[in-house]
């Protein structure tokens, strides 16, 4: 694979205003198993073996099951192993991720507020815009697994 830009040594205050996301995020309500499950929901979508292969890493850390990270993709039929807060998060990250389809649906978005408070929501989406300016990143510069 051909060696592409590199921006956080081309562009490190582009790469250090995405880092202050992850510091954002950090500090946020939601578990870092959401988090998880969102960074590796979106990666699959997108594609993103780099991002992929650091979240399950992630989630494995902090507790995750390997059970559950095989069955993220499939979670719609894998109703019992995801708790309603789980589902939700995941069923947000497919709709903004793949936001030229339809978007964040009222039904969807109306079930997070059923779960969650307003803060939680605004760190859920900014969580799923996060994971997906990473993927971005992480395609387009063609980063290879393990390289940072």
């Amino acid at each position: 694979m051909e060696k592409r830009i590199n921006i956080h040594a081309t562009e490190p205050q582009a790469y250090k205003a995405m880092l202050g996301l992850e510091g954002y995020l950090a500090q946020s309500e939601i578990s870092k198993t959401i988090k998880e499950l969102i960074k590796i929901r979106a990666s699959q979508i997108n594609g993103c073996a780099y991002c992929l292969d650091m979240h399950t890493k992630d989630a494995i850390k902090y507790g995750e099951t390997a059970e559950r990270i095989f069955l993220v993709s499939a979670w719609h039929e894998a109703d019992k192993f995801f708790t309603e807060e789980e589902k939700v998060a995941l069923k947000m990250t497919e709709e903004i991720t793949l936001i030229s389809q339809n978007g964040l649906s009222d039904e969807t978005y109306q079930k997070a507020k059923s779960i969650f408070s307003e803060k939680q929501i605004a760190e859920i989406i900014m969580a799923i815009v996060t994971i997906n300016s990473w993927n971005r990143i992480a395609l387009s510069t063609k980063l290879e697994i393990g390289e940072f």
